[in-house]
């Protein structure tokens, strides 16, 4: 992570030392919540005059204020639109206030940010415009979005990557592969990773190679997120998906009509190949609305989608733990 030292220097001016600067910037960016744990886990520090003082500043200056929760213990939330102002953040919605489950998942996301720190991020909407406008050639109208209204009188705002899950360059230009994130909240169910998959799946389709982590506290998700991320992304993807799909169904349906004179062992290789591929509730409930001809041939090209471009998918899930300081005993509620 390269932070602009001109930055680091507007933070300074406020008393901060370096390293409080540096951990201000990334909280600002990255999440505008922190809890003590991540503090000490980035200074190496242990409750004392040191974190006393940081804390102190905080406070005077106006620059943060503390709200207590019952699972999370206390967390500061950088609030001061001025020091948002001196690191070119002023607009981050990170400086508003939010609901539990909002911060709750802004704190998983700061501790990955700060387990990774050698990760070249795309920090802000504007570098994210950049990497896949600019420098990918690729229209805004594929990228997610979201509209905010105003005032009558005001015109309509598009924003876009608004959910602002941690997103950075795994090699440099001018051939970057672009690392997604999503991290799970406390939801029971995957149904807003469903939709945040939907919602990126027109990206994706313009992109010959990604990688795409999936982040949660425990891993109690992780074969439904990677059956639904290969469902709705990894195999819409491919070119010859739907067609593979539809000769899929073909061949089980005279397997399951017990026409096993029309089959020959090409077809039966292919069908056990198949049936792992297109394994999940989405291709099951497709096969039962095809064979009850709900569902037509065109419907399911349409559904599956693809071009005509060879894409690269990568996925992988992973525990994010919580980032612990040399006192994480004293801390460890916080």
């Amino acid at each position: 992570m390269n932070i602009t030292p001109a930055y680091l220097d507007a933070l300074q001016a406020f008393g901060y030392t370096e390293q409080e600067a540096r951990f201000l910037y990334i909280v600002a960016t990255h999440s505008g919540y922190f809890v003590a744990r991540q503090f000490l886990a980035f200074t190496a520090a242990h409750w004392g005059k040191r974190t006393t003082a940081f804390w102190s500043k905080l406070h005077t200056k106006k620059h943060a204020r503390t709200e207590c929760f019952p699972k999370s213990g206390v967390v500061y939330h950088l609030f001061s639109r001025r020091l948002y102002r001196q690191i070119g953040r002023e607009n981050l919605r990170n400086r508003r206030e939010h609901e539990t489950e909002f911060i709750q998942r802004r704190i998983a996301m700061l501790d990955f940010v700060l387990a990774n720190l050698d990760a070249f991020y795309l920090e802000t909407e504007p570098d994210k415009l950049a990497c896949f406008g600019d420098q990918l050639k690729i229209p805004p109208h594929y990228f997610p979005s979201k509209t905010y209204h105003g005032q009558q009188t005001s015109q309509p705002t598009v924003r876009y990557f608004v959910d602002k899950f941690p997103m950075f360059l795994s090699v440099p230009f001018p051939t970057p592969v672009v690392t997604f994130t999503y991290i799970q909240g406390a939801e029971a169910t995957l149904t807003e990773f469903v939709h945040h998959l939907e919602v990126y799946l027109p990206l994706f389709r313009q992109l010959p190679e990604f990688r795409f982590l999936y982040l949660a506290r425990n891993d109690c998700h992780f074969d439904k997120a990677k059956e639904l991320f290969n469902s709705l992304v990894t195999i819409p993807l491919e070119s010859n998906s739907s067609e593979d799909l539809l000769r899929y169904f073909r061949i089980r349906n005279a397997w399951d009509l017990r026409q096993y004179s029309a089959l020959v062992e090409n077809d039966l290789i292919f069908r056990n190949q198949a049936h792992t591929r297109f394994a999940g509730n989405r291709f099951e409930h497709l096969y039962r609305g095809w064979k009850a001809k709900r569902v037509t041939d065109a419907n399911i090209r349409e559904e599956l989608g693809g071009n005509d471009l060879p894409h690269t998918t990568h996925f992988a899930a992973q525990v994010l733990v919580q980032l612990r300081g040399p006192d994480a005993k004293q801390e460890a509620n916080a």
